[in-house]
């Protein structure tokens, strides 16, 4: 196989597109797109997001400490592309999109309704790492739509069909191809 060498960049695709509302102390709050977001680590439950300064959340989460990371879904994909391109600042993302503001569990940030799942952080560390400032966060509480758990209980989110984020386009996850441990399951 051919390969072509490349200037350095992020190249770690898919990523999960999210959307991240957010709300300042007085209570005006916003939703913006992100897809440089993950798990850190599970014990304690940690996550980060990257957001650039300009960004017009940035300084809500910076001053309030809290946000709220909300999956998204095949559904949501034009709502998720219009949070990312349009700035809150100039329009009402939660109106034009036709998302409804959720009452959180444990934050004041409000979740999305819409998204199947919402995660509640509150921001540890903020690390100002060059173009993109990550915010190190606690996770607080999750919210889970009951409509995506099996006879078993079971959680199965492939039911809600999310969607990934690769290098400017966006894709439902596609079809299952194993279980964790399924390479080494002894017949």
């Amino acid at each position: 196989m051919a390969k072509q060498i490349w200037k350095p960049g992020n190249m770690i695709y898919p990523l999960p597109a999210v959307l991240v509302s957010a709300a300042d102390k007085s209570g005006w709050d916003n939703i913006l797109t992100v897809a440089w977001t993950g798990t850190v680590c599970t014990n304690p439950p940690m996550v980060y997001i990257s957001v650039r300064p300009e960004r017009y959340s940035y300084q809500m989460i910076r001053e309030s400490g809290e946000f709220v990371i909300n999956l998204t879904t095949e559904k949501l994909a034009w709502a998720t592309d219009f949070c990312g391109v349009k700035s809150g600042k100039d329009v009402d993302k939660w109106e034009k999109c036709r998302l409804t503001r959720g009452k959180p569990a444990r934050i004041s940030a409000p979740v999305i309704e819409e998204c199947p799942v919402n995660i509640e952080c509150s921001v540890r560390q903020v690390m100002e790492l060059g173009s993109h400032h990550m915010f190190l966060a606690d996770v607080q509480a999750v919210q889970v739509d009951e409509g995506l758990m099996d006879e078993k209980g079971r959680f199965c989110l492939e039911k809600a069909k999310p969607i990934v984020y690769s290098h400017g386009d966006y894709f439902g996850i596609g079809s299952w191809k194993g279980k964790f441990g399924y390479s080494v399951k002894r017949s």
